[in-house]
């Protein structure tokens, strides 16, 4: 049985303790339907070493699940796309298999499909489980690729261990958009330019999105076609875990941004209408579409499907060395209405009818899985709802998460941005904003990601600056618009990173203010990469001023990290709302704020601050102010009890006491 602990931790759920037991009972009943008397969930997912191809002693075997089939011929490089020639054998459940020697000339990197005969068609499909799907040249068509090199991957990571007690500084990061140049950049150039950054910066995780095959490079990597392919546009598998295996030699962990929230509808190359019914892994009709995205929603209560979902993250973890996931799109997968147009402001909307049980029930196996395969992994759940108990272990009532991304606070960030002069902040909103959490669950704080940079967006920088980046940002230029836009930037920065969660994540360039959009090639922009790329060049030109940006951001990232400031709580010292003053206290360390736009305010705070030393400042030279860092910062202390510091406008210090 399961406790109920989770209604101690969070009382405002007692009213619902019939949707908790429902979580639980849910969770028990459906574990004991799929494992057998004493196995575990992790050997149940298994499916990846069962189906798709596999190197026998005298050569492969091969084996499908596509149960509405009447015939399965394997057609291939290997025996010239003959559809008659090797058939496989129905085996039962389902499932289909056939057995290929070294004399029928398969060999790795083969060129593969299958077709599929059922009762009123016939057609053509790349295999579910297959390693990696290569494009045919001039076409937008798909093949599958048999994949085992004789020379298998040598791992050097084995010493590679996470710090568990280290809040993750995630570098939120697409491989394709990676480089300068304007085209798709490799898994060996994110090696040669982006990691090098990473460890500079000090962040010591990266999060990988578009890492699963997807046809259309502007979903993203949001439409997955193939589950168990690493993309091709970026490389080869050998070259995805030379990337993971370089980023553990630098201290650094890997997440895989995974999408089993929905599939792409795409037929031959994807799980749509595989073995001809639209049912084999999705649900029927109007709830097996995603209204908005137009894409397939899974059936998580089916046995098959959530085998080979759990066989997916099974995989990652086993076959690349992955440290972790963050699951996209939560909040679909849990609300029937996948959270379109509804605000989670009351407990009843988290429960009953609104949710989909059999979602949460397979979130919940999900982080078994991961956590039986890897105990040191890392999950961050996307949820914009708030569902009660995501990052609460499983057998108090929770899902098993250990994060929930703080997706409340850009959306502030971008509303107050938008919509709100900085001589009318609300600092005590900004402090609630940030602050709130639901009770001993984790929250990846930030204040943009990637959705905020996407076309019809804004960045931050581009949201304050806009037009004036384009002409303004070198350091010989005078431009009141980009001197406050660099000021609030780095003062958002802060605030956001130490207070708004446990964890903390930057989309890549961001932290020097990346200009303009994230758009990817469409006939809309005709087929341009110029805006699908990192212009790392900006924030290493000593003529610009992007290079201030990230030297705080550097900065920053050292502060929390050396100092676990992280998972240190924030209490507050001083809130000023006429002033717009705020400060706050972690620790030994105290963070003052002025926020007004004019006015330079001197701050009063009754504490111990014989010893203060400013050790950050916004203000200095190096981050494109005009206070030399290199002199002695004395604060003005009164007594033993009076801290007394002048702040000028728009900045931000920081001292140790």
């Amino acid at each position: 049985m399961l406790s109920e602990k989770i209604l101690e931790i969070d009382p405002f759920l007692k009213p619902y303790i019939s949707d908790i037991r429902l979580r639980n009972q849910n969770y028990l009943t459906t574990k004991k339907r799929l494992l057998e008397k004493g196995q575990k969930i992790s050997s149940f997912a298994n499916g990846h070493h069962y189906f798709g191809f596999h190197k026998q002693k005298n050569g492969w075997i091969y084996r499908e699940w596509a149960p509405n089939a009447k015939k399965i011929a394997l057609i291939g490089e290997f025996n010239q796309w003959n559809r008659t020639s090797h058939l496989l054998k129905n085996i039962g459940d389902g499932v289909w298999e056939i057995q290929l020697t070294d004399e029928d000339q398969l060999v790795h990197g083969s060129k593969v499909r299958i077709e599929i005969t059922t009762e009123n068609d016939k057609f053509e499909r790349i295999p579910t489980y297959c390693k990696r799907v290569v494009q045919k040249k001039e076409t937008v068509d798909f093949d599958g690729q048999v994949w085992d090199p004789p020379q298998p991957f040598e791992w050097t990571d084995q010493e590679f261990k996470r710090p568990q007690d280290e809040p993750v500084l995630i570098y939120e990061s697409h491989v394709g958009m990676a480089g300068i140049k304007e085209g798709i950049s490799s898994f060996q150039e994110y090696i040669e330019t982006v990691l090098p950054r990473v460890k500079e910066l000090g962040y010591n995780t990266i999060q990988l999105m578009a890492i699963a095959e997807h046809p259309y490079y502007g979903s993203f990597g949001y439409q997955v076609s193939n589950f168990f392919a690493v993309s091709s546009k970026f490389g080869t598998p050998e070259d995805l875990k030379l990337l993971i295996d370089t980023a553990h030699s630098l201290g650094i962990s890997v997440l895989l941004d995974i999408v089993h929230s929905h599939s792409a509808t795409n037929v031959v190359e994807g799980l749509a209408q595989f073995d001809g019914t639209e049912t084999q892994y999705f649900h029927a009709g109007d709830r097996g579409t995603h209204p908005e995205w137009g894409s397939k929603l899974f059936n998580y209560g089916k046995t098959e499907v959530i085998h080979f979902l759990l066989s997916n993250v099974k995989y990652w973890l086993e076959e690349y060395h992955f440290d972790g996931f963050r699951f996209d799109a939560v909040t679909s997968m849990l609300y029937h209405h996948h959270g379109l147009g509804v605000s989670f402001d009351h407990y009843d909307k988290y429960f009953s009818i609104n949710t989909d049980t059999e979602a949460l029930t397979y979130l919940q196996l999900a982080a078994e899985v991961a956590k039986e395969v890897a105990p040191d992994c890392i999950l961050i759940a996307e949820d914009m709802s708030g569902m009660p108990g995501m990052c609460l272990p499983i057998d108090i009532g929770g899902i098993g998460f250990d994060y929930r991304l703080g997706m409340g606070v850009p959306d502030f960030w971008i509303k107050t941005l938008k919509n709100t002069s900085d001589y009318d902040w609300n600092l005590g909103s900004i402090w609630y904003e940030l602050n709130q959490r639901r009770p001993q669950e984790k929250v990846v704080g930030y204040c943009e990601s990637h959705d905020q940079a996407l076309v019809g967006d804004k960045t931050i920088m581009f949201r304050l600056a806009d037009q004036e980046m384009y002409w303004k940002m070198d350091v010989f230029s005078q431009s009141d618009i980009i001197d406050r836009a660099i000021a609030l930037h780095k003062m958002i920065r802060l605030i956001t990173c130490t207070c708004a969660g446990e964890g903390y994540l930057n989309f890549m360039g961001n932290e020097f203010g990346h200009p303009e959009w994230i758009d990817f090639p469409s006939p809309d922009n005709n087929w341009s990469y110029s805006k699908a790329r990192r212009r790392w060049d900006l924030a290493e030109d000593t003529n610009l001023r992007y290079r201030f940006l990230q030297s705080f951001d550097h900065a920053m990232i050292e502060l929390v990290k050396e100092n676990n400031l992280l998972a240190t709580s924030s209490e507050l010292l001083l809130h000023h709302e006429d002033h717009k003053l705020l400060a706050y206290q972690k620790g030994e360390f105290v963070f003052i704020y002025n926020f007004h736009p004019v006015e330079q305010h001197t701050v009063n705070l009754q504490i111990d601050a014989t010893k203060a030393k400013l050790i950050l400042h916004s203000d200095w030279q190096e981050f494109g102010g005009y206070l030399d860092s290199t002199n002695e910062q004395k604060p003005l202390v009164a007594s033993s009890t009076q801290f007394s510091i002048p702040i000028n406008r728009r900045s931000v210090a920081v001292y140790k006491i």
